[in-house]
Order: structure tokens, then C-alpha cells, then sequence
């Protein structure tokens, strides 16, 4: 079985409060991009195997040898698996691969079995991985709130738009930079401004990454300039970054 673990973007982040468990409550729109995906393999084997090409993945364990694993100790499966992930997405760039390839994963894996499992039953074990999990799993726009688990159906269609990406080649760390956020509440509810047009987008949905990271990386602001530059109609950092995307009319 072959499937495609597609990115994503995030329209709009805002962090709202650091809680007890030291994770942060966000608000943001997450849209998937279903144009730009990594390519994952699985075959039933009598051993499980992962390997990967493309873009160098870290040598600790893969998230889809750990999607395997928490499958596997829930039911007895007929055979183990070969995997194999060939990475197209930037790693640490905000775009959600690790997490879609680890729900695309859960899903290959209840397809191959015929584990009869619901899209519930997948998030359930797919925020066990990772808070962007669950969203891969329906892989539809959602109004995202909680640390990222919590997530609302929206209607939002950005077909009319190219969606174009800029990679700094800059690793965020994520962890690092929630350290260095101020968490406010925002004095709008992204889920009321993510209905206007988009091409007033510009002046009201914000990143509140992109303060800080541009502070530390000025490179990274000035390609975001240069979307506008060049007649993107909104261009935003997606998630934590560092890659920037821009919205340009077809």
C-alpha cells in the first residue's frame, strides 16, 4: 500500500495560555495541502522494517515505527510490516510531516487489517503521538484550540489560490520558542475572522510565532516581505516555522 502523507498550514496562530502541564492553549486554523506530501510505503513482513530516503530524517526512532508499536500491542496482527517513508516535507518547519505520516500510518495499518477501526478510534490513538495527530486523520480544515486537539469542522475553500512555499532552511525548535511566547488572549476569535475575505486576512489573522522568531531571524521577515512583494494576497510563517507560505490569486 501506498499512500502520500500530505503537509499542512496553519492561517493564524495565537497563543492563548502556558497550563499547568507546561503544553500552551493555541488557537489556529489548520488547512491541509494536499499538493505537497512525503510517500510512504507499507507491505505486510514477517520482521518489521523501516527504512527512509529523501530528506535525512534524525536517527531516534521514527514516528511510524511508534504508530506501528501502539497498534500492534492493542491487537494481534496476522504479520508484522515493512515500512517505508521517503521524506519530501521539511523536518521542524511547521508544516505537520511527522505528524501526518504517523496518522497516515494508523490509517494504512487498519486498512491492511481490515482492523475495522473509526476515524474516532484513529485520533484516539493518534493524539497519543503527537497534538497535530488527529488532524491528519479527517484531513480537513479545523478550527484548532486546546494544545491542538480539539478541533472544529469550518467551511473554508482556498482552491481559487496558489499556494506558494519558502524555505529558509532555518530549524525552530518548537519546545524553545513556546519558552521564549508571552501567552495573551486574543481580542478576536480567529474561528470569526478566518470568515472574512481573504484579502483582508493581512491586517487582522497573525502568527504570534512570528514576533519572536523574527526578532531572532530577520532573514526570515524579509522573505515574508517578498511574498507581499511579489502579490501574495496573505503570506504568514505556518505553525512554529520556519517555513513561510503565501496565498496568490489564481
Amino acid at each position: 500500500m501506498i499512500l502520500y502523507p500530505n503537509a499542512k498550514i496553519n492561517i493564524g496562530l495565537n497563543i492563548i495560555n502556558k497550563r499547568e502541564d507546561n503544553y500552551h492553549d493555541i488557537s489556529s486554523v489548520f488547512y491541509p495541502v494536499n499538493h505537497f506530501y512525503d510517500i510512504l510505503e507499507l507491505v505486510p513482513s514477517d520482521n518489521f522494517i523501516f527504512t527512509s530516503s529523501g530528506i535525512t530524517i534524525p536517527s531516534q526512532k521514527n514516528i511510524c515505527e511508534l504508530a506501528f508499536e501502539i497498534i500492534s500491542s492493542d491487537f494481534e496482527l496476522p504479520t508484522s510490516v515493512k515500512i517505508h517513508l521517503h521524506k519530501q516535507i521539511p523536518i521542524g518547519a511547521g508544516l505537520g510531516g511527522g505528524s501526518s505520516d504517523a496518522s497516515y500510518t494508523l490509517i494504512g495499518i487498519n486498512k491492511i487489517f481490515d482492523l475495522g477501526l473509526t476515524d474516532s478510534q484513529l485520533k484516539d490513538y493518534a493524539i497519543r503521538l503527537g497534538c497535530d495527530c488527529p488532524f491528519f486523520i479527517e484531513n480537513k480544515p479545523k478550527y484548532i484550540t486546546g494544545v491542538g486537539d480539539k478541533m472544529c469542522d469550518i467551511s473554508l475553500d482556498l482552491s481559487e489560490y496558489i499556494i506558494k512555499f519558502v524555505n529558509p532552511h532555518i530549524y525552530i525548535s518548537t519546545s524553545e520558542y513556546y519558552q521564549k511566547c508571552s501567552p495573551k488572549f486574543p481580542l478576536q476569535n480567529l474561528r470569526d475572522l478566518i470568515d472574512q475575505p481573504v484579502s483582508v486576512w493581512r491586517s487582522i489573522i497573525k502568527n504570534d510565532f512570528e514576533d519572536i522568531v523574527f526578532c531572532d531571524f530577520p532573514e526570515i521577515k524579509k522573505m515574508k516581505l517578498n511574498l507581499y512583494r511579489e502579490g501574495a494576497v496573505f503570506a504568514s510563517m505556518t505553525g512554529s516555522g520556519s517555513v513561510l507560505f503565501g496565498l496568490f490569486k489564481k
